[in-house]
């Protein structure tokens, strides 16, 4: 169980979670997506911001963050800062995905670096699958999450990879065919959550040295 912080009457940690409508939950009839899931399990006693927001792209996320996290600050408080995102870069428009490869590594690197300028502990989890995008995007994806892993490893935060595992998922993949081609329900949500979980959200969470 994570102590109280004495300043904050909530007690537990801080954690802002930043990303798309995968963050979101968008489509879960429960209302809770990965995010509410995750939290229950392993945090309970956190105080928690969902700041996922539908069509965001690793850009949005980076002009956003900040200032979402800022307002949201309570000093001597443990924050954390959860990303994910990824999915929509991938999406072409025009004849061009949406964010460069290179541009959304860099969108990653800049916020891990803002992360630890600030002193707040970080975990990424990778973008999942969109079903109803075919085969080209969720190639794009394959290339982009090696990457993203690459970026996370010597910056010392955990990088949780859902991809893969999601798109041979036979629940994720016939709810979002059922819904809008992307989002799934509750229990795609739930797979969702537990590759979240078994990717080490829970040693992530525990409090750090020094802080209440």
């Amino acid at each position: 169980m994570t102590p109280r912080n004495p300043n904050d009457p909530f007690g537990g940690p801080r954690i802002h979670f930043l990303g798309d409508s995968f963050v979101q939950g968008l489509g879960d009839p429960e209302f809770r997506g990965w995010v509410g899931r995750v939290l229950q399990a392993a945090a309970p006693h956190a105080t928690a911001f969902n700041l996922g927001v539908r069509r965001d792209t690793s850009a949005h996320v980076r002009q956003r963050c900040w200032a979402e996290a800022e307002a949201r600050t309570l000093p001597g408080a443990d924050h954390r800062l959860v990303l994910s995102f990824g999915a929509n870069d991938a999406v072409t428009e025009g004849g061009a995905t949406r964010v460069a490869h290179e541009d959304t590594l860099a969108h990653l690197a800049a916020l891990l670096d803002g992360a630890r300028e600030r002193g707040i502990a970080a975990l990424v989890v990778g973008p999942p699958p969109v079903v109803g995008m075919g085969a080209d995007h969720l190639e794009r994806l394959r290339r982009l999450v090696p990457a993203m892993a690459g970026i996370c490893a010597p910056h010392r935060v955990p990088f949780v990879d859902v991809t893969e595992a999601l798109a041979g998922d036979p629940t994720w993949t016939a709810e979002a065919e059922a819904a809008d081609g992307a989002h799934p329900g509750a229990g795609g949500y739930a797979r969702l959550a537990q590759l979240v979980l078994d990717g080490g959200f829970g040693d992530w969470i525990e409090p750090r040295p020094g802080r209440a």
